[in-house]
Order: C-alpha cells, then structure tokens, then sequence
C-alpha cells in the first residue's frame, strides 16, 4: 500500500509540474519591462532652466508612455520633442515595446525650470518618471559639467 500511494503522489507532483509549466509558457502579454540608463542632467547656467536626459528601454511587449516627471528641484518640468524645425512640448512620450526612448542632447529631452536652487557638478538630482502602466520610477541623477554629452565624451561610459 505505500508503494501504491508513493506512485500516486509521484503522478500527482509530475502533473502539477507539468500544469506549472504549461502555465508558464503561455502566450499572455508581459507588460511593459523598463530599465534606465545613461542619466544625467547638465550643470546649469543659473536657477531659470535644465535639461534632463535618459534613456528607457522596454523589453517588454507592451508599449508605455512617460506621462510626467516630477522632482524636489523644481514643479516645472515639461516634456519637450525636438525636430528639424524646433522643438514642441509635449504630454508624453512613448516608450515602445521592446524597444527605447532617448532623451538627449539636440533631440527629445525633459526641461526643467524655475529651480529652487543650481546644483553644481557632482551634485545628484533626484527626479520622479510616471507612466501610463508602469508605477512611478525615481531616479538619483548625476549632475555633469555644463558641455557633458555622452554622445560625443564616452569617457564616462558605465
């Protein structure tokens, strides 16, 4: 008999397994998956303006949209999009599913305004991102010297 109810347990635990893994491998959409990168925000020339950048990448499936940022430093943060012909704010900006938004010198960017103070090189900003699907992400923002663009200065590549 406890031969017979060793077996039994035994098919019991490999069909749950199985259901587990079958559960697993199913085709239902993830979600968005955001991860952030290359932070920073230029010194800035006086207390009126700043610019932030990052980059979010989603290996997810799912798209997300960066609605708003908010931060201790200021409450005027807006969002802007640059083009050949200038540059526009807008509400948000799509993060596409697996794929990335950069924020960055000469292209999208966030703008921040009526600082409560300048920070200096070396100083850190901490900045809140809010999405559409995504729970709020704080991020601890380097502040870099005024002419920092990773783009063009890959000595401070992480």
């Amino acid at each position: 008999m406890t031969r017979r109810r060793s077996r039994s347990a035994l098919a019991t635990a490999l069909l749950l397994t199985a259901g587990l893994a079958l559960a697993g491998c199913s085709s239902a959409p993830s979600g968005p998956a955001l991860k952030f990168s290359a932070a920073y925000m230029p010194q800035p020339v006086t207390t009126d303006m700043a610019g932030g950048y990052l980059v979010v990448t989603n290996s997810g499936d799912t798209a997300d949209e960066l609605v708003s940022v908010t931060s201790d430093l200021t409450d005027d943060i807006t969002m802007h999009a640059s083009s050949g012909d200038g540059m526009r704010q807008v509400e948000r900006f799509t993060v596409p599913a697996n794929g990335r938004l950069e924020l960055r010198r000469g292209g999208n960017h966030l703008m921040l305004k009526r600082l409560g103070h300048k920070p200096a090189e070396g100083d850190r900003v901490s900045l809140k991102l809010h999405f559409a699907k995504t729970a709020p992400v704080t991020l601890d923002v380097p502040v870099e010297a005024p002419t920092f663009n990773p783009q063009q200065d890959h000595s401070h590549e992480h």
